[in-house]
């Protein structure tokens, strides 16, 4: 008697970063068999970012995450208190003045948070190989085929109906499907490490510039010190070349002009300001998230964030598709939303790295431009860029409001239940939530019913409009505008986010 073989995966996402993990459970969530292959075999453990900025720490809530990747963060009101941040290494922004919602900033080493998402993804059902490297990927039209090659170099094939890279700034499949890394080529190098300081004291702590380049040490005087330095006078000529303890002793000390020793290295990279992009974020089966797609300067510390808000835009839509109620152009609004919002932090990544040239006539410049930042107009443009909070997507209502801005953690009255509307999108089903008992709206919203939660609640917050139309990123796709066509838009809007009724 003849046996079926188990089904493969719907989805292979390569890479088991922070990204590719944020993703795997994302889609897990819904449903879909997901498959992660890590070309290492066991975690690093290093954490090059650890800064979770505004939007992102938004979004995860919507997920019930941010207090997992940050014990005791405060959510769903506003930070008390100014949140000083740089823009060039100068630290004039208050980040505060564009937060309405929770922490303006989360302190979370990523290694920490890749396992907090590892942990969820396999708690939805997601499997996690680790050693498996993906050396191979051929799209077929109707499924992906991946060779993938372990340590010992034998190599199998994995068959899947998707496949998502998350594999780094020099991933392995965006070079196999020939996707184009379009931008700017590298002007800077750059190091970074943590080491054991043998004189603290003498150390530049802190931010440092000179005509020579920056150092920037984050002081701990009884373990390791995380340095970094920046040469403006060239790149590196081999990116991938390995760093050593040397190398990084001798560019500290040629920028400070002093000693500076240190030992005990626990790990070394170098990088550079190059700024690229993906040209399409989607080619047939096989897409891109994270540094995969785009890669930049850690200006501002804004990389990470992009990654992990693109593995939320993407789950849903990517899971809607291998659940079959897609509608046309689901998956093409990923690249369509995210590649303009990356492109944006780019843009002002260049901007950055100009400015922090260290040429002494550039001083002028940044004088200039500190004095700027504090005025309240660039505060909040500035702030915005560097939080995420100014993230608005087309979703094609420009009359609209509300429409593609992240729908606020309203504080809601539920069946005589106190809930913020954060809390309702934990399982990422799309909402309708009437906050002012239209019934007209709900039955108009009935044949979703199956794919799009109704809810009826009241909040005292004033915000414009009596029902909203939530996807489950938690970005608004319709709100009501108080008019005889409300239903109607209403259903043109469920339609093109969530297919047609069952």
């Amino acid at each position: 008697m003849s046996v079926d073989p188990e089904p493969g995966p719907d989805v292979v996402v390569v890479g088991g970063g922070p990204v590719g993990m944020l993703l795997a459970g994302e889609l897990a969530l819904h449903g879909v068999r997901t498959l992660v292959l890590e070309q290492l075999p066991t975690p690093t453990g290093e954490s090059k970012a650890g800064t979770l900025h505004a939007r992102t720490a938004q979004v995860l809530h919507r997920r019930g995450l941010l207090e997992a990747v940050q014990p005791g963060s405060v959510v769903g009101r506003q930070w008390r208190g100014p949140v000083p941040f740089h823009f060039a290494g100068m630290f004039e922004l208050d980040l505060s003045a564009v937060v309405d919602e929770g922490p303006a900033i989360v302190g979370s080493p990523q290694a920490y948070a890749e396992q907090v998402f590892a942990r969820r993804a396999e708690g939805y059902g997601a499997t996690i190989e680790r050693d498996s490297e993906v050396v191979g990927v051929e799209d077929l039209g109707d499924r992906v085929r991946l060779t993938v090659r372990n340590g010992a170099g034998a190599t199998r094939e994995v068959t899947a109906g998707w496949a998502v890279g998350c594999d780094g700034a020099r991933s392995a499949v965006r070079r196999q499907r020939g996707i184009r890394f379009l931008g700017t080529p590298a002007g800077v190098a750059a190091l970074m490490g943590e080491v054991r300081l043998l004189d603290p004291r003498s150390a530049p702590a802190g931010w440092q510039r000179n005509e020579r380049g920056w150092t920037m040490v984050w002081l701990n005087p009884h373990g390791q010190s995380r340095i970094s330095t920046y040469d403006f006078r060239a790149p590196h000529p081999d990116r991938s070349a390995p760093v050593t303890l040397a190398e990084l002793r001798t560019e500290v000390e040629r920028i400070a002009g002093r000693s500076v020793p240190m030992d005990s290295p626990r790990w070394l990279t170098r990088f550079s300001d190059a700024a690229l992009q993906a040209e399409h974020y989607r080619r047939g089966r096989v897409l891109l998230a994270g540094d995969a797609a785009h890669v930049h300067f850690p200006a501002g510390g804004q990389g990470l964030n992009l990654g992990l808000q693109d593995a939320v835009n993407l789950g849903w839509k990517l899971a809607a598709t291998v659940n079959g109620w897609a509608p046309e152009g689901l998956l093409d609004s990923y690249h369509s939303e995210r590649h303009p919002v990356a492109a944006e932090v780019l843009f002002n990544v260049r901007a950055q790295v100009a400015l922090m040239n260290p040429d002494p006539r550039t001083d002028s410049l940044r004088e200039l431009f500190a004095g700027l930042m504090h005025l309240p107009q660039v505060n909040q443009v500035l702030s915005g860029m560097i939080s995420g909070t100014a993230v608005c997507h087309d979703v094609g209502r420009p009359e609209d409001p509300q429409a593609g801005r992240l729908a606020p953690d309203l504080p809601l009255k539920l069946h005589n239940r106190a809930v913020g509307l954060a809390e309702l999108l934990h399982d990422a089903k799309p909402l309708l939530l009437d906050l002012g008992d239209r019934g007209e709206l709900r039955q108009a919203a009935r044949p979703w019913q199956d794919r799009v939660e109704v809810l009826t609640a009241v909040t005292d917050e004033p915000i414009g409009t009596d029902a909203l139309l939530v996807r489950p990123d938690g970005y608004t796709a319709w709100s009501a505008q108080g008019r005889g066509s409300d239903r109607e838009t209403l259903v043109t809007a469920l339609r093109r986010w969530f297919g047609e009724p069952a």
